[in-house]
Protein backbone atom coordinates (compact mmCIF):
# COMPACT_ATOMS: atom_id res chain seq x y z
CA UNK A 1 0.00 0.00 0.00
CA UNK A 2 1.47 3.53 -0.57
CA UNK A 3 1.83 6.14 1.78
CA UNK A 4 -0.64 9.33 1.06
CA UNK A 5 1.11 11.61 4.01
CA UNK A 6 3.78 12.27 6.20
CA UNK A 7 2.04 14.04 9.24
CA UNK A 8 3.32 17.81 10.30
CA UNK A 9 6.24 17.41 8.43
CA UNK A 10 4.78 17.19 5.27
CA UNK A 11 2.89 20.03 5.60
CA UNK A 12 4.75 22.46 6.81
CA UNK A 13 6.66 21.85 3.53
CA UNK A 14 3.39 22.23 1.44
CA UNK A 15 3.49 25.94 3.36
CA UNK A 16 7.17 26.40 2.68
CA UNK A 17 6.57 25.62 -0.79
CA UNK A 18 3.56 28.32 -0.70
CA UNK A 19 5.43 30.93 0.93
CA UNK A 20 8.08 30.49 -1.78
CA UNK A 21 5.66 30.83 -4.47
CA UNK A 22 4.12 34.18 -2.97
CA UNK A 23 7.60 35.19 -2.41
CA UNK A 24 8.68 34.52 -5.99
CA UNK A 25 5.40 36.58 -7.27
CA UNK A 26 6.07 39.29 -5.20
CA UNK A 27 9.96 39.40 -6.33
CA UNK A 28 8.37 39.38 -10.37
CA UNK A 29 6.05 42.10 -9.08
CA UNK A 30 9.24 44.06 -7.86
CA UNK A 31 11.52 43.32 -11.22
CA UNK A 32 8.26 44.71 -13.17
CA UNK A 33 7.36 48.08 -11.66
CA UNK A 34 10.71 48.62 -10.13
CA UNK A 35 8.68 48.79 -6.74
CA UNK A 36 9.31 47.34 -3.27
CA UNK A 37 5.77 47.48 -1.85
CA UNK A 38 2.65 48.62 -3.20
CA UNK A 39 1.47 49.87 0.19
CA UNK A 40 3.37 51.66 2.64
CA UNK A 41 3.36 48.74 4.79
CA UNK A 42 5.43 47.27 2.65
CA UNK A 43 7.96 49.45 2.96
CA UNK A 44 8.35 48.59 6.51
CA UNK A 45 10.35 51.18 9.15
CA UNK A 46 10.64 53.55 6.35
CA UNK A 47 6.88 53.54 5.66
CA UNK A 48 6.60 56.90 7.68
CA UNK A 49 9.77 58.49 6.08
CA UNK A 50 8.10 57.75 2.72
CA UNK A 51 4.64 59.41 3.56
CA UNK A 52 6.98 62.20 4.90
CA UNK A 53 8.59 62.79 1.31
CA UNK A 54 5.39 62.05 -0.67
CA UNK A 55 3.71 64.70 1.51
CA UNK A 56 6.55 67.07 0.56
CA UNK A 57 7.01 66.39 -2.93
CA UNK A 58 2.96 67.15 -3.35
CA UNK A 59 3.40 71.09 -1.97
CA UNK A 60 6.11 71.27 -3.89
CA UNK A 61 3.55 70.47 -7.21
CA UNK A 62 1.53 72.93 -5.72
CA UNK A 63 3.64 75.22 -4.92
CA UNK A 64 5.17 74.49 -9.03
CA UNK A 65 1.28 74.97 -10.30
CA UNK A 66 0.53 78.40 -8.58
CA UNK A 67 3.80 79.68 -9.98
CA UNK A 68 2.96 78.72 -13.47
CA UNK A 69 -0.77 80.27 -13.03
CA UNK A 70 0.87 83.59 -11.63
CA UNK A 71 3.43 83.37 -14.10
CA UNK A 72 0.69 83.70 -17.07
CA UNK A 73 -1.34 86.11 -15.34
CA UNK A 74 1.79 88.65 -14.03
CA UNK A 75 3.02 88.16 -17.83
CA UNK A 76 -0.52 89.52 -18.97
CA UNK A 77 -0.45 92.24 -16.76
CA UNK A 78 2.59 93.22 -17.71
CA UNK A 79 1.98 93.26 -21.47
CA UNK A 80 -1.10 95.25 -20.78
CA UNK A 81 0.97 97.54 -19.08
CA UNK A 82 3.60 97.57 -21.71
CA UNK A 83 0.93 98.85 -24.02
CA UNK A 84 -0.36 101.24 -22.63
CA UNK A 85 2.65 102.67 -22.04
CA UNK A 86 3.20 102.64 -25.73
CA UNK A 87 0.05 104.07 -26.46
CA UNK A 88 0.99 106.88 -23.48
CA UNK A 89 3.63 107.62 -25.93
CA UNK A 90 2.13 107.77 -29.20
CA UNK A 91 -0.55 110.44 -27.89
CA UNK A 92 2.38 112.32 -26.61
CA UNK A 93 4.39 112.43 -29.59
CA UNK A 94 1.14 113.30 -31.62
CA UNK A 95 0.18 115.97 -29.19
CA UNK A 96 3.88 117.57 -29.05
CA UNK A 97 4.05 117.59 -32.97
CA UNK A 98 0.34 118.19 -34.39
CA UNK A 99 -0.85 120.96 -36.32
CA UNK A 100 -4.09 122.29 -35.58
CA UNK A 101 -5.92 120.99 -38.42
CA UNK A 102 -9.64 120.81 -37.62
CA UNK A 103 -12.40 118.51 -39.11
CA UNK A 104 -16.22 118.96 -39.48
CA UNK A 105 -16.01 117.47 -35.81
CA UNK A 106 -14.04 120.17 -34.13
CA UNK A 107 -11.22 117.94 -33.51
CA UNK A 108 -7.91 117.22 -35.17
CA UNK A 109 -7.45 113.69 -36.77
CA UNK A 110 -5.04 112.74 -33.75
CA UNK A 111 -7.62 113.58 -31.26
CA UNK A 112 -10.05 111.34 -32.78
CA UNK A 113 -7.14 108.98 -32.86
CA UNK A 114 -6.41 109.51 -29.19
CA UNK A 115 -10.21 108.06 -28.33
CA UNK A 116 -9.53 104.56 -30.16
CA UNK A 117 -6.18 104.39 -28.04
CA UNK A 118 -8.03 105.38 -25.21
CA UNK A 119 -10.74 102.74 -25.72
CA UNK A 120 -7.95 99.99 -26.62
CA UNK A 121 -6.38 101.35 -22.71
CA UNK A 122 -9.81 100.42 -21.57
CA UNK A 123 -9.91 97.07 -23.23
CA UNK A 124 -6.30 96.21 -21.73
CA UNK A 125 -7.56 96.96 -18.38
CA UNK A 126 -10.31 94.83 -18.11
CA UNK A 127 -9.11 91.75 -20.15
CA UNK A 128 -9.48 88.66 -18.12
CA UNK A 129 -6.97 86.01 -17.01
CA UNK A 130 -8.57 82.82 -16.61
CA UNK A 131 -11.75 83.65 -14.18
CA UNK A 132 -9.95 86.94 -12.67
CA UNK A 133 -9.83 90.79 -14.14
CA UNK A 134 -6.45 91.83 -13.23
CA UNK A 135 -6.74 95.32 -12.69
CA UNK A 136 -9.85 95.53 -10.41
CA UNK A 137 -8.02 94.84 -7.05
CA UNK A 138 -9.78 92.60 -4.84
CA UNK A 139 -12.87 92.64 -6.68
CA UNK A 140 -11.41 90.55 -9.20
CA UNK A 141 -14.99 89.11 -10.63
CA UNK A 142 -15.94 92.29 -12.53
CA UNK A 143 -14.11 94.62 -14.72
CA UNK A 144 -11.90 97.25 -13.69
CA UNK A 145 -13.69 100.06 -15.92
CA UNK A 146 -16.69 101.31 -17.74
CA UNK A 147 -16.91 101.63 -21.37
CA UNK A 148 -15.31 104.40 -23.21
CA UNK A 149 -18.73 105.69 -24.09
CA UNK A 150 -20.10 106.24 -20.54
CA UNK A 151 -16.80 107.46 -19.59
CA UNK A 152 -16.80 110.43 -21.78
CA UNK A 153 -20.22 110.60 -22.42
CA UNK A 154 -22.12 109.88 -19.46
CA UNK A 155 -25.17 107.18 -19.36
CA UNK A 156 -28.99 107.15 -18.52
CA UNK A 157 -28.26 110.41 -16.88
CA UNK A 158 -25.12 110.40 -15.41
CA UNK A 159 -22.77 112.83 -16.42
CA UNK A 160 -19.89 111.80 -18.11
CA UNK A 161 -16.02 113.81 -18.40
CA UNK A 162 -17.09 115.79 -20.96
CA UNK A 163 -20.01 117.39 -19.36
CA UNK A 164 -18.14 117.31 -16.01
CA UNK A 165 -14.92 119.18 -18.31
CA UNK A 166 -17.84 121.44 -19.78
CA UNK A 167 -19.05 122.67 -16.37
CA UNK A 168 -15.55 123.16 -14.89
CA UNK A 169 -14.57 125.35 -17.97
CA UNK A 170 -17.46 127.48 -17.57
CA UNK A 171 -16.82 127.58 -13.39
CA UNK A 172 -13.12 129.00 -14.01
CA UNK A 173 -13.63 131.23 -17.40
CA UNK A 174 -16.79 132.61 -15.35
CA UNK A 175 -20.00 134.83 -17.31
CA UNK A 176 -17.98 137.33 -18.51
CA UNK A 177 -15.31 135.37 -19.49
CA UNK A 178 -12.08 136.78 -16.90
CA UNK A 179 -11.46 133.95 -15.35
CA UNK A 180 -13.40 134.98 -12.44
CA UNK A 181 -11.43 137.77 -11.78
CA UNK A 182 -12.68 141.88 -11.57
CA UNK A 183 -11.44 144.57 -13.35
CA UNK A 184 -13.59 147.79 -13.07
CA UNK A 185 -12.98 150.67 -15.22
CA UNK A 186 -9.83 153.05 -13.85
CA UNK A 187 -10.48 155.45 -10.71
CA UNK A 188 -8.19 158.30 -11.47
CA UNK A 189 -5.09 156.87 -11.89
CA UNK A 190 -5.92 153.62 -10.36
CA UNK A 191 -6.11 150.55 -11.91
CA UNK A 192 -7.39 147.33 -9.70
CA UNK A 193 -7.60 143.69 -10.33
CA UNK A 194 -9.16 140.86 -7.74
CA UNK A 195 -10.38 137.73 -7.01
CA UNK A 196 -14.39 137.10 -7.09
CA UNK A 197 -15.79 137.64 -3.80
CA UNK A 198 -17.30 135.57 -1.92
CA UNK A 199 -13.85 133.26 -2.47
CA UNK A 200 -14.35 130.65 -4.97
CA UNK A 201 -11.92 127.36 -6.18
CA UNK A 202 -12.19 128.32 -9.83
CA UNK A 203 -10.66 130.73 -12.17
CA UNK A 204 -7.50 132.58 -12.10
CA UNK A 205 -5.93 133.48 -8.49
CA UNK A 206 -3.67 136.42 -8.44
CA UNK A 207 0.22 135.37 -8.03
CA UNK A 208 2.14 138.64 -7.97
CA UNK A 209 2.97 141.79 -9.73
CA UNK A 210 5.84 143.26 -10.57
CA UNK A 211 6.54 147.03 -10.76
CA UNK A 212 6.04 149.48 -13.05
CA UNK A 213 7.86 152.77 -13.46
CA UNK A 214 6.53 155.95 -12.25
CA UNK A 215 3.49 153.91 -10.68
CA UNK A 216 2.94 152.21 -7.21
CA UNK A 217 2.02 148.52 -7.01
CA UNK A 218 -0.03 147.59 -3.99
CA UNK A 219 -0.83 143.60 -3.61
CA UNK A 220 -1.98 140.83 -3.65
CA UNK A 221 -2.96 141.23 -0.48
CA UNK A 222 -6.56 140.28 1.30
CA UNK A 223 -8.62 137.65 0.84
CA UNK A 224 -9.92 137.60 -2.05
CA UNK A 225 -6.61 138.72 -3.07
CA UNK A 226 -6.80 141.47 -4.77
CA UNK A 227 -3.82 144.27 -6.41
CA UNK A 228 -3.92 147.86 -7.22
CA UNK A 229 -1.79 149.84 -9.47
CA UNK A 230 -1.61 153.20 -9.24
CA UNK A 231 -0.27 155.27 -11.93
CA UNK A 232 1.30 158.35 -10.73
CA UNK A 233 3.23 159.80 -13.49
CA UNK A 234 3.31 158.40 -16.92
CA UNK A 235 5.81 155.75 -17.66
CA UNK A 236 8.57 155.73 -20.67
CA UNK A 237 7.98 153.59 -23.89
CA UNK A 238 8.94 150.26 -23.48
CA UNK A 239 8.56 150.25 -19.65
CA UNK A 240 6.55 146.75 -18.47
CA UNK A 241 4.08 145.19 -15.97
CA UNK A 242 3.62 141.56 -15.41
CA UNK A 243 1.29 139.98 -13.71
CA UNK A 244 1.73 136.32 -12.54
CA UNK A 245 -1.37 134.21 -12.12
CA UNK A 246 -2.07 130.30 -10.69
CA UNK A 247 -3.92 128.62 -13.24
CA UNK A 248 -6.73 125.68 -12.06
CA UNK A 249 -4.65 123.05 -12.74
CA UNK A 250 -2.02 124.55 -10.33
CA UNK A 251 0.38 125.84 -13.26
CA UNK A 252 1.64 129.32 -13.61
CA UNK A 253 0.93 132.20 -16.46
CA UNK A 254 1.56 135.35 -16.78
CA UNK A 255 0.57 138.66 -18.48
CA UNK A 256 3.25 141.07 -19.58
CA UNK A 257 2.20 144.63 -20.44
CA UNK A 258 4.48 147.04 -22.27
CA UNK A 259 4.03 150.83 -22.45
CA UNK A 260 3.54 152.42 -26.37
CA UNK A 261 3.39 155.45 -27.58
CA UNK A 262 1.73 153.69 -30.18
CA UNK A 263 -2.17 154.54 -31.15
CA UNK A 264 -4.08 151.64 -31.30
CA UNK A 265 -1.38 149.25 -29.54
CA UNK A 266 -0.36 146.13 -30.69
CA UNK A 267 -1.24 142.90 -28.57
CA UNK A 268 0.42 143.16 -24.73
CA UNK A 269 0.58 147.18 -24.84
CA UNK A 270 -0.88 149.35 -23.36
CA UNK A 271 -1.08 153.57 -25.39
CA UNK A 272 0.78 155.95 -22.80
CA UNK A 273 -1.61 159.14 -22.71
CA UNK A 274 -1.51 162.36 -22.29
CA UNK A 275 -2.34 162.38 -18.56
CA UNK A 276 -1.30 159.65 -16.09
CA UNK A 277 -5.20 159.09 -15.60
CA UNK A 278 -5.79 158.44 -19.24
CA UNK A 279 -2.92 156.15 -19.48
CA UNK A 280 -4.24 154.14 -16.58
CA UNK A 281 -7.74 154.04 -18.26
CA UNK A 282 -5.56 152.36 -21.23
CA UNK A 283 -3.73 149.42 -19.10
CA UNK A 284 -6.77 148.81 -17.20
CA UNK A 285 -7.82 148.07 -21.39
CA UNK A 286 -5.19 146.45 -22.45
CA UNK A 287 -5.35 143.76 -18.99
CA UNK A 288 -9.01 142.70 -19.61
CA UNK A 289 -8.06 142.22 -23.14
CA UNK A 290 -5.10 139.89 -22.14
CA UNK A 291 -6.58 138.57 -19.00
CA UNK A 292 -9.88 137.21 -21.14
CA UNK A 293 -7.36 135.55 -23.68
CA UNK A 294 -5.52 134.27 -20.91
CA UNK A 295 -8.64 132.94 -19.05
CA UNK A 296 -9.46 131.93 -22.89
CA UNK A 297 -6.27 129.56 -23.55
CA UNK A 298 -4.04 128.11 -20.89
CA UNK A 299 -6.35 128.91 -18.11
CA UNK A 300 -8.90 126.97 -20.34
CA UNK A 301 -6.72 124.04 -21.35
CA UNK A 302 -5.50 124.17 -17.61
CA UNK A 303 -9.08 123.95 -16.21
CA UNK A 304 -9.77 120.60 -18.33
CA UNK A 305 -6.43 119.04 -16.73
CA UNK A 306 -8.03 120.03 -13.26
CA UNK A 307 -11.46 118.53 -14.70
CA UNK A 308 -9.56 115.53 -15.29
CA UNK A 309 -8.28 115.26 -11.90
CA UNK A 310 -12.21 116.40 -10.35
CA UNK A 311 -13.70 113.22 -12.71
CA UNK A 312 -10.68 110.69 -12.75
CA UNK A 313 -8.59 110.62 -9.40
CA UNK A 314 -11.09 108.60 -7.84
CA UNK A 315 -10.42 105.94 -4.15
CA UNK A 316 -11.73 105.10 -1.41
CA UNK A 317 -13.60 107.99 0.24
CA UNK A 318 -13.13 109.68 -2.78
CA UNK A 319 -16.05 110.36 -5.52
CA UNK A 320 -15.36 111.69 -8.52
CA UNK A 321 -15.86 115.59 -7.98
CA UNK A 322 -18.05 118.32 -10.31
CA UNK A 323 -19.02 121.55 -9.98
CA UNK A 324 -21.77 122.63 -7.25
CA UNK A 325 -24.73 124.46 -8.76
CA UNK A 326 -24.93 126.99 -11.71
CA UNK A 327 -21.43 126.45 -12.97
CA UNK A 328 -20.69 130.74 -13.90
CA UNK A 329 -21.27 131.28 -10.17
CA UNK A 330 -20.68 128.05 -8.44
CA UNK A 331 -17.59 128.50 -5.72
CA UNK A 332 -17.00 124.72 -5.18
CA UNK A 333 -16.57 121.55 -6.10
CA UNK A 334 -19.15 118.98 -5.02
CA UNK A 335 -18.82 114.92 -4.78
CA UNK A 336 -20.82 113.73 -7.66
CA UNK A 337 -23.17 110.52 -6.70
CA UNK A 338 -23.62 107.04 -8.37
CA UNK A 339 -27.35 108.36 -9.96
CA UNK A 340 -25.65 111.75 -11.32
CA UNK A 341 -21.81 110.56 -12.01
CA UNK A 342 -20.58 108.26 -14.24
CA UNK A 343 -17.41 106.55 -11.84
CA UNK A 344 -14.82 105.40 -14.75
CA UNK A 345 -12.87 102.45 -12.06
CA UNK A 346 -15.35 99.91 -11.29
CA UNK A 347 -12.85 97.46 -9.32
CA UNK A 348 -11.90 97.69 -5.69
CA UNK A 349 -11.02 100.85 -4.35
CA UNK A 350 -8.95 100.84 -1.37
CA UNK A 351 -6.24 102.76 0.45
CA UNK A 352 -3.96 100.27 1.17
CA UNK A 353 -1.31 98.70 -1.49
CA UNK A 354 -2.23 97.53 -4.89
CA UNK A 355 -0.05 94.80 -5.14
CA UNK A 356 -1.45 93.63 -1.76
CA UNK A 357 -4.94 93.16 -3.18
CA UNK A 358 -4.02 89.57 -4.75
CA UNK A 359 -0.90 87.54 -3.03
CA UNK A 360 -0.08 84.13 -3.55
CA UNK A 361 2.16 81.36 -1.38
CA UNK A 362 4.63 80.13 -3.90
CA UNK A 363 7.08 78.77 -0.95
CA UNK A 364 6.57 77.48 2.73
CA UNK A 365 7.49 80.84 3.77
CA UNK A 366 7.28 82.90 1.16
CA UNK A 367 4.47 84.65 -0.84
CA UNK A 368 4.01 86.85 -3.66
CA UNK A 369 1.97 89.93 -4.11
CA UNK A 370 0.96 90.75 -7.60
CA UNK A 371 -2.22 92.58 -7.47
CA UNK A 372 -3.36 95.39 -8.94
CA UNK A 373 -5.65 98.42 -9.62
CA UNK A 374 -6.31 101.11 -12.37
CA UNK A 375 -6.76 103.89 -10.83
CA UNK A 376 -3.26 103.55 -9.85
CA UNK A 377 -1.41 106.91 -10.41
CA UNK A 378 0.75 105.45 -12.80
CA UNK A 379 -2.37 104.15 -14.92
CA UNK A 380 -4.86 106.97 -14.27
CA UNK A 381 -2.54 109.30 -15.56
CA UNK A 382 -2.26 108.01 -18.64
CA UNK A 383 -6.23 107.75 -19.26
CA UNK A 384 -6.81 111.27 -17.70
CA UNK A 385 -4.24 113.05 -20.44
CA UNK A 386 -5.23 111.37 -23.28
CA UNK A 387 -9.31 111.38 -22.49
CA UNK A 388 -8.56 115.29 -21.90
CA UNK A 389 -7.16 115.43 -25.59
CA UNK A 390 -9.68 112.71 -26.75
CA UNK A 391 -12.48 115.19 -25.13
CA UNK A 392 -11.70 118.78 -26.34
CA UNK A 393 -13.03 120.29 -29.37
CA UNK A 394 -12.61 123.68 -31.25
CA UNK A 395 -14.53 126.25 -33.31
CA UNK A 396 -12.46 127.25 -36.46
CA UNK A 397 -14.58 131.07 -35.57
CA UNK A 398 -13.40 130.95 -32.19
CA UNK A 399 -9.93 133.18 -32.72
CA UNK A 400 -8.68 131.86 -29.65
CA UNK A 401 -9.19 128.28 -30.46
CA UNK A 402 -5.75 127.73 -32.13
CA UNK A 403 -3.86 129.04 -29.00
CA UNK A 404 -6.20 126.88 -26.78
CA UNK A 405 -5.70 123.82 -28.89
CA UNK A 406 -1.82 124.43 -28.48
CA UNK A 407 -2.03 125.13 -24.16
CA UNK A 408 -4.15 121.70 -24.31
CA UNK A 409 -1.91 119.94 -26.32
CA UNK A 410 1.25 120.90 -24.57
CA UNK A 411 -0.28 120.17 -20.71
CA UNK A 412 -1.19 116.67 -22.05
CA UNK A 413 2.55 116.38 -23.51
CA UNK A 414 4.07 117.26 -20.31
CA UNK A 415 1.71 114.99 -17.95
CA UNK A 416 2.32 112.21 -20.22
CA UNK A 417 6.08 112.61 -19.75
CA UNK A 418 5.41 111.76 -16.07
CA UNK A 419 5.94 114.00 -13.05
CA UNK A 420 8.85 113.16 -10.50
CA UNK A 421 8.21 111.56 -7.49
CA UNK A 422 4.58 109.99 -9.02
CA UNK A 423 4.11 106.75 -9.43
CA UNK A 424 4.47 105.64 -13.31
CA UNK A 425 3.52 102.61 -15.29
CA UNK A 426 7.30 101.49 -15.12
CA UNK A 427 7.13 101.28 -11.27
CA UNK A 428 4.26 98.96 -11.65
CA UNK A 429 5.95 96.92 -14.16
CA UNK A 430 9.48 97.04 -11.32
CA UNK A 431 7.00 95.63 -8.73
CA UNK A 432 5.27 92.67 -11.27
CA UNK A 433 8.55 91.94 -12.20
CA UNK A 434 10.50 91.68 -8.89
CA UNK A 435 7.58 89.44 -7.94
CA UNK A 436 8.19 87.13 -11.14
CA UNK A 437 12.13 86.52 -9.89
CA UNK A 438 10.73 85.72 -6.81
CA UNK A 439 8.51 83.33 -8.53
CA UNK A 440 11.50 81.96 -10.47
CA UNK A 441 14.18 81.74 -7.58
CA UNK A 442 11.24 80.10 -5.67
CA UNK A 443 10.89 77.25 -8.43
CA UNK A 444 14.31 76.67 -9.19
CA UNK A 445 15.15 76.30 -5.00
CA UNK A 446 11.90 73.72 -5.52
CA UNK A 447 13.05 71.90 -8.34
CA UNK A 448 16.86 71.30 -6.61
CA UNK A 449 14.66 70.14 -3.36
CA UNK A 450 12.45 68.02 -5.39
CA UNK A 451 15.44 66.04 -7.09
CA UNK A 452 16.91 65.41 -3.64
CA UNK A 453 13.61 64.22 -2.50
CA UNK A 454 12.89 61.87 -5.19
CA UNK A 455 16.30 60.22 -4.81
CA UNK A 456 15.47 59.67 -1.48
CA UNK A 457 12.01 58.41 -1.90
CA UNK A 458 13.50 56.35 -5.24
CA UNK A 459 15.74 54.59 -1.96
CA UNK A 460 12.69 53.96 -0.10
CA UNK A 461 10.17 52.39 -2.41
CA UNK A 462 12.56 51.29 -5.72
CA UNK A 463 13.60 47.87 -6.28
CA UNK A 464 17.35 47.53 -6.97
CA UNK A 465 16.55 45.67 -10.48
CA UNK A 466 19.77 43.64 -10.35
CA UNK A 467 19.38 42.43 -6.72
CA UNK A 468 15.64 41.42 -7.19
CA UNK A 469 16.79 39.56 -10.53
CA UNK A 470 19.58 37.56 -8.24
CA UNK A 471 16.99 36.74 -5.85
CA UNK A 472 14.36 35.30 -8.11
CA UNK A 473 16.80 32.88 -9.89
CA UNK A 474 18.05 32.13 -5.97
CA UNK A 475 14.66 31.33 -5.45
CA UNK A 476 13.76 30.02 -8.17
CA UNK A 477 16.70 27.03 -7.61
CA UNK A 478 15.20 26.51 -4.11
CA UNK A 479 11.87 26.20 -5.61
CA UNK A 480 12.61 23.60 -7.88
CA UNK A 481 14.73 21.79 -5.70
CA UNK A 482 12.42 22.00 -3.08
CA UNK A 483 9.19 20.69 -5.72
CA UNK A 484 11.69 17.96 -6.30
CA UNK A 485 12.17 16.76 -2.89
CA UNK A 486 8.19 16.92 -1.93
CA UNK A 487 7.74 15.31 -5.16
CA UNK A 488 10.15 12.52 -4.53
CA UNK A 489 8.08 11.88 -0.77
CA UNK A 490 4.22 11.58 -2.32
CA UNK A 491 5.25 8.55 -4.33
CA UNK A 492 7.24 7.00 -1.32
CA UNK A 493 5.50 3.69 -0.52
CA UNK A 494 5.45 1.06 2.26
CA UNK A 495 7.98 -1.22 0.22
CA UNK A 496 10.28 2.19 -0.71
CA UNK A 497 10.15 3.23 2.88
CA UNK A 498 11.28 -0.19 4.37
Amino acid sequence: MNVTGVGVRSSLMVQTLGDMRTQLGDLQRQLGTGKKSTTYAGLGIDRGLAVGLRGRLSAIAGYGNTITQLGVRINLASTALGRIADLGHDVKAAATSTQFVLDASGQSATQRAAASQLDEILGLLNTPAGDRYLFSGRAADKPATETLDHILNGDAGRAGFKQVMLERSQADLGADGLGRLVIPAASGTQVSISEETPPTVFGLKLASVSGLNNATVTGPTGSPASVTVDVTANPNPGDAITFSFTLPDGTSDHITLTATANTPPADGEFTIGTLPGQTAINLQAALSTAVGKLAATSGSAASAMAAAHDFFDVDAGQPPMRVSGSPFTATSLTAGTPSDTVTWYTGEMGTDLARGTATAKVDDALSVSYGARANEVGIRSTIENIAVYAAMSFSPSDANAQARFTEMSDRVGSGLAGTNGQQSLQDIQAELAFAQTTMKDAGERQSERKMMLEDLLQGIEQAPQEEVAAQILALQTRLQASLQTTAMLYQLNITQYL
